[in-house]
Formats: structure tokens, sequence, C-alpha cells
């Protein structure tokens, strides 16, 4: 589950999966968008496989450039040339740059103890029939290193770029 609202100026994106029993995540990124630009303040994920589970938490300070990462006990303050985001900002990154005319597919996403480029390519438009209906959709893929895993999101102009699927394949698990 996907959820975006607006209070003030600042955006809270959250994200829900659950497997019954064996797995579940939690995302969440909380950010202003000033012109084009997504600014995120904070952002954390949550990941818990049978009980089991680590949580990642980063503060963005874009002014002074700076981004604060805290995982397993550590934390790790890194320098951002430009612009860094966490997964969900840098969705509505992407959204904001499609909307705009300006999709370049390079991006910067803040990692446990880095700044790491994060391609991505548009990957053509197609139909695509979800639960909520029938769209025209623009395919963004990320591109990775790693051949076995794969991030694909299929975003809808007609809902300004809002996301009507996401698929992501980990060591051939979807």
């Amino acid at each position: 589950t996907r959820t975006l609202s607006k209070s003030g100026s600042t955006y809270s994106y959250n994200v829900k999966a659950k497997v019954s029993g064996v797995a579940s995540a939690a995302q969440s990124s909380t950010f202003t968008i000033v012109g084009n630009n997504v600014n995120p303040s904070k952002a954390s994920t949550t990941y818990k496989l049978l009980g089991i589970g680590r949580t990642h938490n980063l503060s963005f300070n874009s002014a002074a450039k700076k981004v604060t990462s805290t995982y397993k006990g550590k934390t790790t303050t890194s320098t951002m040339a430009q612009q860094a985001f966490d997964d969900l900002s840098l969705e509505a990154q992407i959204r904001q740059d499609l909307l705009n005319g300006k999709f370049s597919g390079n991006y910067y996403m803040a990692k446990k103890d880095k700044i790491e480029k994060t391609p991505f390519k548009r990957s053509g438009n197609t139909k695509i029939t979800v639960p909520a209906g029938t769209f025209e959709t623009v395919r963004v893929d990320r591109i990775h290193d790693d051949n076995s895993r794969s991030t694909s999101f299929w975003l809808a102009p007609s809902l300004d770029y809002l996301p009507v699927k996401v698929s992501q394949i980990n060591d051939g698990k979807k």
C-alpha cells in the first residue's frame, strides 16, 4: 500500500508491504517541493524477515548539503555534491521531472554509508490494466549493476505520473 499525503507544504509518502507471517517492509519519506525540486527532510526504511529486522534512517539538510544515515547503531554523515534522495523522495523527483519534461535519468541516492549515483531510463509507453483501471503509462526502469535485480515503475500521465504499478525483482523473488 502506497499513501501520499500533504500537510501545509510538507508531503509524507508511506509504503507498507507484507507477506503474511514471513516478511514485512515499511518505508516513509517526508519532503517539500519547491518549483520542480523535491527536498527530502527525513526517511526511514524497516525490513523484517521471519521476525528479524533492520531499520535505516536518513536525515537530510539540503541547505548544508549534508545527509546523515543511521543503520545498525552507526551514524555516517555525507556531503551532497548535488541533491541526494531516499527511495520515495526520488520517486517523487522523477515524477516532477516527467511532469516538467526534464527527466534525465541521472539521480543520486543516500545509502547506508555513502551517496551513490543511481541511473534510471525511460523504457517506453504501454497500456496496462490494474485493479484501479486501464491506463496509458510511461515505464521507468532503474538500472542496477546486479543483473539479478530489476525495478520498474509504470507511471500514468493522465494521473500526473502517479505510479499505477511497481515491480521489483531481487534474486528471482518478485
